[in-house]
């Protein structure tokens, strides 16, 4: 509890992270300092601060909490399982597609997806590894390897896009049915870009939703490019437009710099970063 008290410099988070009460862990560091006959956090208005005490003290607990961690990594026999972490959408759009493959060649690591739109805990969840889309700073305690922009394409049906006349401005798409998940693209893209005009939408919670209603010729879809390259490629979607700006979000894989990966998760870390590569390569 100190250690993760002292991570954080936070009860609440430290208690998440433990699935405990907040007033369970901050009894226990009252206890702790007790025992120890020192005050080993400062605590003020907005969370945390360690003592030269309990700064002093941490940087051993936490060694020792590694080496305990590594220790118990080596001894499981579950070693070569990797559990990820991504959104649905992510998952059933460029995980899925890609999963059998990984397996023929790897056959004896064993995949687990968590998919969810909730941010993953890498302690509380057991999770290896994450795939997110961020335009914030990484957090210090995860390594991030950067995968792709979130290139935003509007796409549609083969049979959609031969009726439509030419698009020649983002205006134009307006005149047309427009499908919208969960985050909005297209109103954002109609806010930034100043555009001021009425127009039919459907809407649905997820990405993986949208794509496949334009699929279906139900309209104009506005996601990632990253999600579309399968379905693409396959002729089930036609590209019409691409957010090509250079500030934009990008999608990261992450995950906890403390923890030595494992075999598996290196070979996945790997394969996932090829296989972004040769996608945007194409």
């Amino acid at each position: 509890m100190f250690d993760a008290a002292a991570r954080h410099l936070n009860f609440r988070l430290a208690a998440e992270e433990l699935n405990l009460t907040q007033g369970a862990v901050a009894q226990q560091i009252r206890r702790l300092e007790s025992d120890l006959g020192l005050k080993l956090f400062n605590r003020k208005a907005r969370g945390l601060e360690l003592t030269p005490a309990g700064e002093g003290y941490h940087r051993p607990v936490r060694q020792a909490m590694i080496l305990l961690d590594d220790a118990t990594q080596k001894l499981r026999p579950e070693n070569n399982l990797v559990k990820l972490s991504m959104t649905p959408s992510f998952a059933a759009k460029w995980l899925v597609p890609r999963l059998g493959a990984f397996e023929e060649t790897h056959p004896d690591i064993e995949v687990q997806t968590d998919a969810s739109e909730g941010l993953a805990n890498f302690r509380s969840d057991a999770v290896d590894l994450a795939i997110r889309l961020t335009s914030s700073p990484i957090p210090q305690e995860l390594d991030a390897i950067f995968l792709a922009p979130i290139e935003l394409c509007a796409v549609c049906s083969p049979s959609y896009a031969n009726g439509l006349p030419p698009i020649e401005q983002l205006e134009d798409f307006t005149a047309h049915r427009l499908i919208q998940d969960s985050h909005n693209q297209w109103d954002k893209l109609w806010e930034k870009t100043g555009v001021k005009a009425t127009y039919r939408k459907v809407q649905f919670n997820q990405t993986a939703l949208a794509m496949d209603a334009a699929i279906n010729g139900q309209g104009i879809a506005l996601v990632p490019r990253l999600l579309i390259e399968q379905d693409v490629h396959m002729g089930k979607l036609v590209e019409l437009w691409r957010d090509c700006q250079e500030q934009q979000p990008g999608y990261y894989l992450v995950s906890l710099k403390e923890r030595r990966p494992s075999p598996a998760q290196q070979k996945i870390t790997d394969w996932i970063v090829q296989e972004v590569k040769q996608a945007s390569a194409e």
